[in-house]
């Protein structure tokens, strides 16, 4: 039995998300169908991050164990021509039995891309959220400092999560502050794990306080109420991209 690690792209615009649903095309579907056909059996894929119908990856992982003896180079192959073309292996590696592409993982990263101009190029618009009304950056980067560290997130924890604890740590959050219809503002999270549209909420947040609509000195507040009605709006899923897991080895 072989373990291997994948490393996918994919547009998830016209997914359900990761993980494999009763009904819609999912990201795990895809490949678990795929790698079952050099298996000759059913096979189960783990994904480093359960993105949500709509989010995006420049660089999820995920772990497979096989008995199939196929070189790793031809697995790439194989797989990316039989997969469409919205969901692309970047790289298969062999990796140790115990390898888990979740359980091993300790951080990852996400940005979250917004374009703030009267209107979005027709480029772009399935891969950021559109903000037309001026966003105060200076105000939204404030109140982003405030985020990182170790802190408890349950007021930032979308519905139907079921973690035994919401309290996270956000190792750094930085900006690029674009505002320009064909170039979009891009805010990247490195964090140890992130709750249920943790990120997607922190935006929605940070976009209230960059409209005017709440100030960057309400984000201690919000975070000590655990009260989610207290921050922001869920910010929409097109925006998200998964950009990258990191494993110790790579540390």
């Amino acid at each position: 039995m072989r373990t291997l690690k994948l490393t996918l792209a994919y547009d998830g615009t016209d997914f359900v998300g990761w993980q494999r649903q009763a009904e819609g095309v999912s990201i795990q579907s895809l490949l678990e169908d795929a790698l079952a056909a050099f298996e000759g059996g059913p096979v189960t894929v783990h994904g480093a991050g359960r993105t949500d119908a709509g989010v995006h990856a420049l660089g999820q992982v995920a772990s497979v164990a096989l008995t199939a003896s196929h070189p790793v180079e031809t697995l790439q192959k194989a797989l990316n021509a039989v997969l469409p073309a919205a969901v692309r292996v970047l790289g298969v590696l062999e990796e140790a039995p115990d390898f888990h592409a979740r359980f091993s993982a300790v951080s990852k990263v996400y940005e979250y891309r917004i374009v703030n101009a009267p209107f979005v190029s027709p480029f772009l618009h399935r891969y950021a959220w559109h903000v037309p009304v001026h966003l105060d950056v200076g105000s939204m980067m404030e109140a982003a400092s405030a985020l990182t560290g170790t802190h408890d997130f349950a007021a930032l924890q979308g519905s139907g999560g079921t973690v035994t604890s919401t309290t996270r740590t956000i190792e750094w959050i930085e900006w690029d502050g674009a505002q320009e219809p064909d170039r979009p503002m891009v805010v990247r999270f490195e964090g140890s794990g992130f709750l249920r549209h943790m990120v997607r909420n922190i935006v929605g947040t940070l976009v209230e306080i960059g409209v005017g609509r709440s100030a960057p000195s309400r984000i201690g507040a919000i975070l000590a109420s655990r009260d989610r009605a207290q921050a922001g709006p869920t910010a929409p899923p097109a925006g998200l991209f998964l950009v990258a897991v990191r494993y110790p080895q790579f540390r």
